[in-house]
C-alpha cells in the first residue's frame, strides 16, 4: 500500500531523530559520564556545558529534524519521478558505486564550506547562525542545533545529491547517516583521531572535532564538515589548529576537581 504524504514525513521525522539520539545519547554516556575521567585529557576545552546548554540545543535539534523531514518528502515523495537515484547496483557496479561516495563528500564538504562562510556575515550571524553558536563549548547535542533557516540550507543537500548524478539509494541513504555520526564527533568536544594526525599527509585535510571546536569556542576559521581542504585552499584554517590540537593529544592529564 502506497504512504501517504504524512506517513511519509513522520516516517521520515521518526527517523531522523532516532538516528540524533541514538548517536548524540551514545557520545554522550560514553565520553561525558563512563568515560569522562580516563578521556579528559582529551577534552578540548577543560569545562562541561551548562544543562541549558544541553537543553537548548535539543530543542532546535528538534525543529531542525521537522525541517528534514520537510526536505526529505519534498524530494522523495514529491519528486520521486525527476530523481538520479536508481535501485540496482549492477546498473552501474561496484566502481561506480564508490565514486559516487566520493562525489557526495565533496559536494557536501563545499556546499557546506561556502554556505557556512555565508552564514558569518554579520546580518546573517546575528540573526541566524548565532543560534549554533550559542554553544560555544559544543556537545554531542550540538550537532543539529540550528536555527530554522539555517536548518533549511543544511538539508539542502539532501535535494542536491539526489537530483545530480546517478546515485544508488542505499548510498544516499548511508551517506545521510554517516554526516549524522560525523557531526556528532565534530561537536564531541573529545578529540579521538590520534597524536599528530593532524600533521600526515591525509589527517593535514581532515576536519577534526579539536579544529571545529576552536570554530565554536571563537567563532572564526575551520570552516569545513569533513574536511579541511577548502580552509586550507582559502587561508582559513586556524593559526592555533595545530598548537591546540597537540595540547589536547598530549600526555594524559587531568584534575579530579576538573571533572567532577
Amino acid at each position: 500500500m502506497e504512504q501517504t504524504f504524512f506517513e511519509f514525513w513522520a516516517q521520515e521525522a521518526i527517523g531522523i531523530v532516532a538516528d540524533y539520539f541514538k548517536f548524540a545519547t551514545s557520545a554522550f554516556v560514553i565520553y561525558y559520564i563512563l568515560l569522562k575521567k580516563p578521556m579528559w585529557f582529551r577534552k578540548v576545552q577543560k569545562k562541561l556545558p551548562k544543562l541549558s546548554d544541553y537543553g537548548r540545543d535539543i530543542m532546535y535539534s528538534m525543529i531542525s529534524v521537522l525541517i528534514f523531514a520537510t526536505v526529505a518528502l519534498l524530494t522523495f515523495y514529491y519528486g520521486e519521478a525527476y530523481l538520479n537515484t536508481y535501485r540496482s547496483i549492477d546498473e552501474y557496479g561496484w566502481v561506480y558505486y564508490g565514486f559516487t561516495w566520493v562525489f557526495m563528500f565533496f559536494i557536501h564538504d563545499t556546499y557546506f564550506y561556502w554556505m557556512h562562510r555565508a552564514m558569518h556575515h554579520p546580518t546573517l550571524f546575528k540573526h541566524v547562525h548565532l543560534v549554533h553558536h550559542k554553544s560555544t563549548n559544543p556537545s554531542p547535542w550540538t550537532a543539529y542545533a540550528f536555527h530554522p533557516i539555517e536548518g533549511l540550507f543544511e538539508a539542502m543537500i539532501v535535494p542536491i545529491l539526489a537530483f545530480s548524478i546517478p546515485i544508488h539509494q542505499s548510498a544516499i541513504g548511508l551517506f545521510l547517516l554517516f554526516q549524522i555520526i560525523y557531526n556528532v564527533y565534530g561537536h564531541l568536544g573529545f578529540e579521538l583521531y590520534p597524536k599528530n594526525f593532524h600533521k600526515n599527509a591525509v589527517g593535514k585535510y581532515v576536519n577534526t572535532s579539536v579544529a571545529h571546536n576552536l570554530h565554536h569556542d571563537k567563532f572564526h576559521g575551520n570552516y569545513g564538515l569533513y574536511f579541511l581542504i577548502w580552509d586550507r585552499i582559502m587561508g582559513t584554517v586556524r593559526t592555533d589548529y595545530d598548537s591546540t590540537y597537540e595540547a589536547t593529544t598530549d600526555a594524559p592529564f587531568y584534575t579530579t576537581s576538573a571533572v567532577e
